[in-house]
């Protein structure tokens, strides 16, 4: 009866967060809704499996969780960080404070995971587009046209295999 309660109440409070937090930003609904995935996921797995079972549910809890709130683009990211934290969450909370503390630790672990699981996903995002936008501009249609602004396709006369002393069987002015 006392999981019981303690699941009721969790619910309860992260409902109210959520509510609260409607205009909050990504990172914080999708650590909630991570946090609240990984506490009903390990009550729901120790009453089917066990400590086992309470860890495999906080995984997938954790995970779950961040993927109904985490941005399409951030997505993977939120639910792989969810779950392994919501694992390791529990594993060292049922350590160190037996069974509430496992709930507690698939609480926090869920949570953390999932925000540095997304902001990992965010910045990799980030450096691949300054990456593109960097050194993708050399197409037809991207700021230029076909003949674009770095000075090596601006010349007409240059060639790639160029070895400098501009001599070779595909060169207009070779040497017999």
């Amino acid at each position: 009866m006392k999981i019981n309660t303690l699941i009721l109440s969790a619910v309860l409070t992260a409902s109210a967060f959520t509510m609260t937090t409607a205009h909050a930003g990504n990172t914080t609904n999708t650590a909630i809704t991570s946090a609240l995935g990984g506490v009903v996921g390990a009550a729901v797995g120790k009453q089917m499996g066990g400590s086992t079972g309470a860890m495999i549910g906080s995984a997938i809890g954790g995970g779950a969780g961040a993927a109904v709130s985490a941005d399409r683009r951030d997505r993977n990211g939120a639910i792989i960080g969810g779950a392994l934290g919501g694992a390791g969450g529990y594993t060292v909370g049922k350590n160190m404070g037996g069974t509430n503390g496992g709930y507690i630790g698939a609480a926090a672990g869920s949570a953390g995971g999932a925000i540095l699981g997304q902001k990992v996903s965010e910045d990799r995002r980030y450096d691949d587009e300054r990456y593109d936008r960097r050194y993708n501009d050399r197409g037809y249609n991207n700021r230029g046209g076909y003949r674009s602004s770095h000075y090596r396709h601006n010349d007409r006369s240059y060639y790639s295999k160029d070895n400098g002393r501009h001599l070779g069987h595909y060169k207009n002015g070779k040497r017999h």
